[in-house]
């Protein structure tokens, strides 16, 4: 449990296709960003992107501080909108979504999302009800036991230390079982056994058929599930890396390097 996918058993190939011998076997995205740019006064920003998110794939999103992956999951959330270009959910404009398909989104950007004066099993009831969880309180009891947030249920979301306060911002944005989920940095501050957690639950999700898209600067932790890894530097994408790389991490700064180089012309 919780190691690398076996060969045959990787949902996608490099360039984001899902492999044909799946049952859930894809014929479009679910979540897509089409020359998607957005730029901010200073001149930051995400330029001209172009990616595309599967059923039963989990791609990861990989960069260093400031290449610009918040803001590209931001706005594939609807959270920013783009200067130009186009992000899609299913068939819809992300700014015309209703919210049937968002209902059917599980994400986690930048912060866990909790009330912190309400126990742990409140936050979830609430955010399972917000969500449409068809049962409440087995969505809660099954997350709560997913994510080892027994012993908190009851405890002021404010109390707990910043490790359970992600586990909590997890369970929120996976309980309803989503169809695409979309997480930033999910492994912040997670003890080892919490990291283990979140890589079986991803795992098995994407199995189930889950479109997963993570974003994260740990490249050994990602390699681990991710069917594809896409490098974004200075706010565009710049390149893939074989999750099977040996040295992943001296390949992607390798990959960065030359882009640098390239842009310093």
């Amino acid at each position: 449990m919780g190691g690398r996918r076996r060969p045959g058993s990787r949902v996608g190939d490099r360039d984001g296709a899902v492999r044909p011998d799946r049952w859930w076997a894809v014929t479009a995205s679910v979540l897509s960003a089409h020359r998607a740019t957005r730029t901010f006064r200073n001149g930051s920003g995400v330029f001209d992107v172009d990616l595309q998110l599967h059923s039963g794939q989990v791609l990861a999103l990989v960069g260093l501080n400031g290449a610009g992956k918040s803001t590209l999951m931001r706005m594939l959330l609807g959270m920013l909108r783009p200067d130009r270009g186009e992000v899609r959910l299913e068939r819809w404009n992300v700014a015309f979504a209703p919210a049937s398909a968002w209902a059917r989104v599980g994400h986690l950007v930048e912060y866990p999302l909790a009330y912190p004066e309400l126990s742990v099993r409140r936050n979830l009831q609430l955010s399972a009800r917000m969500r449409g969880a068809r049962d409440v309180d087995a969505a809660v009891e099954s997350i709560m036991a997913e994510f080892a947030l027994e012993p908190y249920r009851e405890r002021r979301t404010r109390a707990l230390s910043l490790g359970n306060r992600q586990r909590v911002g997890l369970a929120a944005a996976l309980q309803h079982d989503p169809n695409v989920i979309v997480l930033d940095e999910p492994s912040n501050a997670l003890d080892p056994a919490g990291v283990i957690r979140l890589r079986e639950s991803l795992l098995r999700r994407a199995g189930e058929g889950a479109a997963v898209l993570v974003s994260s600067h740990h490249l050994d932790e990602v390699a681990r599930i991710a069917d594809r890894i896409v490098v974004m530097n200075a706010g565009r994408l710049i390149g893939d890396l074989d999750p099977g790389t040996p040295e992943i991490e001296r390949a992607f700064f390798e990959t960065v390097r030359v882009d640098d180089e390239r842009g310093a012309r």
